[in-house]
């Protein structure tokens, strides 16, 4: 077999159960799937079964269909729009009850268009839910003394919850110096290194988990997958995604492996898996030959490829080639339109998450001095 060469991508492109999308003839659309998909290979002479349990009517409805029909779609964007909906709730009933309003700094060095993009997108999406946002842009060639600035003063801003540094930085800077100097409590990105720490450690919590595999996990878990017990790959190591994912899938009691660029027969054991999260960055790297029939996809990959026939003169596609994933995956996130969406979801919910704990810190903080105050007036007293 040919070398493949990966390359793990540097930034992402980057619970209610919410229905699947099935785009196959002869067979209606299923509206509803609120039970567990279970993954496993289909018999190949049967048409495959998906059984989906309605607690509305406490009955299995079983839906076949043909072995060359397609995959369920996991549809991020309305996974995305739901909790969106979920968390401008929250934060309604927070700015309500005690006069919280969650804030997100977000720092942007340089001109990039692409990051410039980010940027606008997560300002729009704070604006949806009503979280306060936060912006510094900085030019290219900005000292990495003044971005330290800018974040220490967000650190000490109580009203800043979530400090965010967009990716990737100019070269004349040490982005892990950077990202290092966000204090852990407001770092919503998830990519301090205490938070990943945790993140990795059995018995402990991290504050925050990166946004993107957060995302991933979310798809997972709102479409019903069963995770517990399954063969996972995850195709990359980076840290942003890749290494975080694994983390997440083996909290989750799945079975990981990772494939990356120094990997021997990545088809091989990328067929083995009941589940894949693909975050490489190389167009319709895994053929449908890589996928076990009836695994579960959830592909990272944002890659653009020449189209002629585009206005743009490009389209977007993902690590995972689609259409031949669509004939033998169980279920598929589309590129775009599946986790993209669900990035910034997970950043407004670390976001409110943190305002959240930080009026806890506060609370608790205040009962402690009262409490100190009231032994102390015993005291005197006696």
């Amino acid at each position: 077999m040919a070398s493949m060469i990966f390359t793990d991508p540097s930034s992402a492109a980057a619970v209610h159960r919410l229905p699947f999308t099935r785009f196959s003839n002869g067979l209606n659309t299923l509206r509803r799937f609120v039970g567990p998909l279970h993954v496993s290979s289909p018999t190949p002479t049967l048409p495959r079964t998906l059984s989906v349990h309605s607690p509305r009517s406490s009955r299995f409805v079983t839906a076949s269909m043909a072995i060359e029909s397609s995959a369920k779609v996991i549809d991020g964007k309305a996974v995305a729009k739901q909790m969106r909906e979920e968390i401008s709730a929250e934060v309604s009933k927070l700015k309500e009850t005690i006069g919280v309003v969650p804030g997100l700094a977000v720092i942007l060095v340089g001109d990039r268009k692409d990051s410039a993009t980010y940027v606008r997108n997560k300002k729009k999406a704070c604006e949806s839910v009503g979280i306060n946002s936060f912006e510094v842009h900085l030019p290219d060639d900005a000292s990495e003394e003044e971005v330290l600035k800018f974040i220490s003063d967000f650190n000490g801003d109580p009203s800043v919850h979530g400090i965010l540094v967009q990716l990737p930085l100019p070269s004349h800077m040490n982005e892990q110096n950077i990202l290092n100097a966000v204090t852990i409590e407001k770092d919503v990105d998830g990519f301090h290194p205490l938070n990943i720490g945790r993140l990795a450690m059995r018995g402990r919590e991290p504050l925050f988990v990166p946004c993107t595999p957060k995302g991933c996990i979310e798809l997972l878990h709102r479409y019903g997958v069963d995770i517990k017990g399954k063969r996972a790959v995850v195709i990359g190591r980076s840290n942003i995604v890749g290494m975080p994912a694994a983390l997440l899938l083996q909290r989750e009691d799945a079975t990981v492996t990772i494939v990356h660029s120094r990997t021997k027969n990545p088809e091989e054991i990328t067929r083995q898996a009941d589940i894949i999260i693909s975050a490489v960055g190389q167009p319709n790297m895994v053929r449908g030959s890589w996928i076990k029939p009836g695994a579960v996809i959830v592909d990272v990959g944002i890659n653009p490829v020449e189209d002629a026939s585009s206005p743009r003169g490009y389209r977007l596609v993902g690590d995972v080639c689609y259409d031949e994933a669509c004939k033998v995956a169980a279920a598929v996130t589309p590129v775009p339109g599946g986790v993209g969406p669900m990035t910034i979801a997970m950043l407004l919910s670390n976001t409110l998450s943190s305002a959240k704990r930080a009026f806890d810190i506060k609370i608790g903080a205040l009962r402690i001095r009262v409490k100190a105050s009231d032994e102390a007036g015993s005291r005197l007293a006696l």
